[in-house]
């Protein structure tokens, strides 16, 4: 009989004690275990107010402002998760050959310089995974080039830092976004790059494209979609989503064996602030959400609408509201106001700046801007102890002391690219919540 070495001992324990990161998310709320991120980067940076409009900005941004303000949202989630960034996952699967080929030969198919293609596999995976992102300049060797007024070969992705809207966790597979505006389609090819290659993921993704769906208007967003319990999910329709987007995800449940309901809210269109369904409504605790009353409360304004699948079979109704519809299935959840109940105006200007869009680590455990004050007063009167995350990053206090928490970053900068916390997440797994 053999006995085992110590390094042999030691490396079972090892093995013994890897973390899963094979993704699983069942819900919005559930402890959080790991999560995808950007920082932000040059990309940012690589904008001026003629070209903000097109890029999806009303408004410019200080890059190194955006970083710090960012690295307050990093450094929390580190203390409570593994935390991915985007650049890392690209670089490593951009060293199978495979990969890189296929991945360049897409975001080229519409550059008409070919020499961009031969630049771009020329580059070792860390500088190719950074042109990818933060864009590839216009060479000006000829007139034609060096009266173009275009600067970049290859666009930055301005947006890239709301890794929230190219891909959905749903249970434990991931659907690949069809998102409303070109300008963002190289996210997704990154996101199902990274999804379908590296390996601890261990999924499969879906989208339009794989269904065989080429309908022009089918396109839906992360920030649209949100998990709500495993046999419920939330999906707005308005700027980003489309109806034929919402079709997708019911053709996907169709081939479930298990019932699932789909509950559809409607959105305004005719503000920027409401582009995702995250803007309006996100859930902080089994029996807690966040809500901006005009949009989701008020009836008769914007239609709520709950999908029944089950048996390969489809039903449709209309419901009162969300809160309604989710009763409905056993989830009773009590509304926090974004910005507060007092002043209407508080409301929409906390609401712009993204009041609504919490995102949460565990069950009545989230992250949001300090900026909005009245937002994060209302959250305290309902038990929510305020902790900003660089006492957290500094370590003068332990995120487990506490129950139930808003952990608060700053948000000056980094909301006038038009998106909250939820929106610069994107879970990759979660532990289940016991309802």
């Amino acid at each position: 009989m053999r006995f085992l070495t110590f390094a042999e001992i030691f490396l079972i324990f090892i093995m013994m004690k890897k973390q899963d990161y094979s993704v699983k998310v069942n819900s919005e709320i559930g402890d959080l275990e790991a999560v995808i991120i950007h920082t932000v980067g040059k990309e940012v940076e690589n904008m001026t107010p003629e070209n903000a409009e097109r890029a999806l900005y009303s408004d410019i941004l200080n890059l190194s402002v955006a970083r710090q303000e960012y690295a307050q949202l990093s450094g929390a989630l580190n203390k409570v998760c593994k935390v991915f960034e985007v650049k890392d996952l690209l670089t490593y699967i951009l060293k199978n050959d495979k990969v890189k080929t296929d991945l360049i030969q897409k975001v080229c198919s519409s550059c008409p310089d070919s020499r961009t293609l031969d630049f771009l596999f020329d580059l070792d995976p860390v500088t190719l995974a950074g042109q990818l992102i933060e864009g590839v300049p216009l060479q000006r060797d000829n007139l034609s080039r060096f009266l173009s007024p275009q600067r970049y070969a290859v666009r930055p992705l301005h947006n890239f830092f709301f890794t929230r809207d190219a891909s959905v966790s749903i249970g434990n597979r991931v659907l690949i976004s069809q998102m409303a505006s070109q300008v963002r389609e190289r996210e997704t090819q990154i996101m199902e790059a990274i999804f379908d290659y590296y390996p601890e993921f261990s999924t499969s993704t879906f989208s339009s494209d794989k269904s065989g769906n080429q309908c022009k208007k089918v396109s839906i967003e992360g920030g649209d979609v949100l998990v709500a319990r495993d046999d419920i999910t939330l999906i707005g329709i308005g700027a980003r989503t489309t109806p034929e987007g919402v079709d997708v995800i019911i053709d996907k449940m169709k081939e479930q064996d298990k019932v699932h309901h789909i509950i559809v809210q409607e959105l305004p269109t005719d503000r920027e602030s409401y582009i995702h369904l995250d803007m309006v409504f996100t859930f902080l605790n089994k029996n807690e959400c966040m809500v901006f009353e005009p949009v989701i409360m008020q009836p008769n304004r914007f239609k709520t609408i709950h999908i029944t699948i089950g048996n390969k079979k489809v039903s449709i109704c209309e419901e009162k509201n969300i809160l309604d519809s989710l009763s409905r299935l056993g989830m009773d959840l009590k509304p926090i106001q974004c910005g507060g109940t007092a002043d209407p105006w508080t409301q929409e200007r906390e609401q712009w700046h993204s009041g609504a869009n919490f995102f949460a680590l565990a069950p009545g455990k989230v992250v949001g801007y300090n900026r909005n004050v009245a937002t994060i007063e209302e959250l305290n009167k309902n038990g929510y102890d305020v902790i900003t995350a660089q006492d957290v990053i500094d370590e003068k206090l332990m995120l487990t002391d506490y129950n139930k928490y808003v952990l608060t970053i700053d948000g000056s900068e980094l909301s006038r690219g038009g998106g909250g916390a939820r929106c610069m997440t994107m879970p990759v797994r979660r532990k289940e919540v016991e309802w």
